[in-house]
């Protein structure tokens, strides 16, 4: 049977989600064809032709394009069951279903996609497949996973690349060692899925996925774990492994500032084996705000951990939730001092000063009764509950810096440059009392390694 998976948009890397499936359909004698909508034209003649159409919705932007794409792709193709996969499908269930999903499956999908698959090509779906990833709705299932198939893919060299030192680029692979996250932070939206499991990769299926990439020319990878540190004996395996087979590949990965400090010892194992840099979403450096999100981890944490990185010459690129409920014109203020006094303004992508608290369906965060005075009734467009700030000027701030971030970026304007508007921004709208604190002498952005793709949720 002819399928079509589709990815509306995945931070400019080649979708694990498309290739992953794909490898289990194409080995059970289906046709798969990934469509990556972010890089490529929809293929009507593939939509058309499809007995199943799958869209996979791994983050809330994806979730969102797919909701608006599935009356048109109805329209090209009536007749085909339509599934949504991925960790924003089960949360919103019936959003997805009211704009016409036939099926859909959560975390954990490839099994339950080739059963679907093989069920719609016999001529039925089994009411087991009608929604759910084949478990008990609670325990995440656990895979005994597959080599991603990525032969109708977009090439790799259409997608991010990293930017080195000297302004060199590197074509940019994608792959995952594990999903899920052993922690429940209370804004994460893997929490209501995974509920603080995750499961691995088997390390074969890792490197055979890397070897493939590189053989299509990948100069580095990404590994979009949700914590590369989840499972760090697993993690450290396979890094020393391609390292091993292709010394000058390099790599970037997700880790914890809490993974980061109790595992302080693999920081120079890491440098050694070729990593890149590090991202931790750090999200704030208001202990107020860190306790509220049960992050783990302090300002202090943040602080000793970046110091580690920097003595193990590992570059950390950390992400903020910059405007949240509890967000203050002063503690915003603290948060773009505190960047630049670090040295961290240019490792910091632009739109990471905008951030804004989402809310999603299932969220823990609707367990604080100050988030639930603030949320308003559920947006079935938006896939968020929406909320404003008690102080007007938080919200027209967290506008105005998503706006000089996005234009900055389409000017090509330096992360020195964006941020020194912010930082202008900011003191001019919030009436800040007192002089302008200086800002130090910041470091050209040529000298941090980083992909260039805008980091969005």
């Amino acid at each position: 049977m002819k399928i079509a998976l589709i990815s509306t948009y995945e931070l400019g890397r080649q979708p694990f989600g498309l290739a992953s499936p794909a490898g289990w359909l194409t080995r059970r004698g289906h046709e798969a064809r990934c469509l990556d909508l972010s890089r490529e034209a929809a293929d009507e003649e593939a939509i058309r032709g499809a007995g199943l159409i799958g869209f996979y919705v791994p983050m809330h932007t994806a979730a969102r394009l797919t909701l608006e794409l599935m009356e048109p792709v109805r329209g090209m193709n009536a007749r085909a069951h339509v599934c949504v996969f991925g960790l924003y499908a089960a949360m919103n269930e019936q959003s997805f279903r009211k704009a016409g999903a036939d099926s859909v499956l959560g975390a954990e999908f490839e099994e339950s996609l080739a059963k679907l698959a093989d069920e719609v090509a016999n001529g039925g779906v089994g009411e087991d497949l009608a929604f759910g990833n084949g478990g008990d709705g609670k325990t995440v299932p656990r895979l005994k996973f597959e080599k991603p198939e990525r032969a109708s893919l977009p090439a790799l060299r259409k997608y991010a690349h990293l930017v080195m030192p000297g302004g060199t680029h590197r074509i940019t692979g994608y792959t995952e060692a594990s999903r899920g996250c052993k922690h429940v932070c209370r804004h994460c939206p893997i929490v209501p899925v995974y509920r603080g499991q995750f499961r691995v990769v088997d390390a074969e299926v890792v490197l055979e996925d890397i070897r493939q990439q590189v053989r299509a020319g990948a100069e580095h990878i990404t590994f979009g774990d949700p914590d590369f540190f989840n499972g760090v004996t697993h993690a450290m395996r396979i890094v020393e492994r391609v390292h091993e087979e292709f010394p000058e590949l390099t790599y970037d990965a997700t880790i914890k500032v809490e993974h980061l400090k109790k595992h302080r010892k693999h920081l120079a194992s890491l440098r050694e084996t070729g990593c890149a840099f590090v991202t931790s979403a750090v999200e704030s450096v208001d202990d107020a705000v860190l306790e509220k999100l049960e992050k783990g981890h302090t300002r202090k944490d943040f602080l000793e951990v970046l110091e580690e990185c920097r003595k193990a010459g590992l570059g950390l690129q950390p992400t903020f939730v910059a405007f949240t409920p509890w967000t203050t014109a002063e503690s915003y203020l603290d948060l773009l001092r505190t960047l630049a006094e670090l040295d961290l303004a240019e490792a910091v992508a632009p739109i990471q000063l905008g951030i804004r608290l989402l809310i999603p369906r299932g969220s823990r965060l609707l367990e604080l009764e100050e988030i639930r005075r603030v949320a308003e009734r559920f947006d079935e467009k938006a896939l968020v509950y929406p909320w404003k700030h008690d102080d007007a000027r938080m919200d027209e701030l967290a506008e105005a810096v998503q706006e000089a971030a996005a234009n900055g970026e389409r000017q090509k304007l330096s992360r020195r440059a964006i941020f020194e508007r912010v930082w202008k921004m900011a003191q001019e709208a919030l009436d800040a009392s007192g002089a302008a604190v200086q800002m130090p002498v910041l470091r050209d952005r040529a000298t941090i390694p980083y992909l260039n793709e805008p980091w969005y949720c």
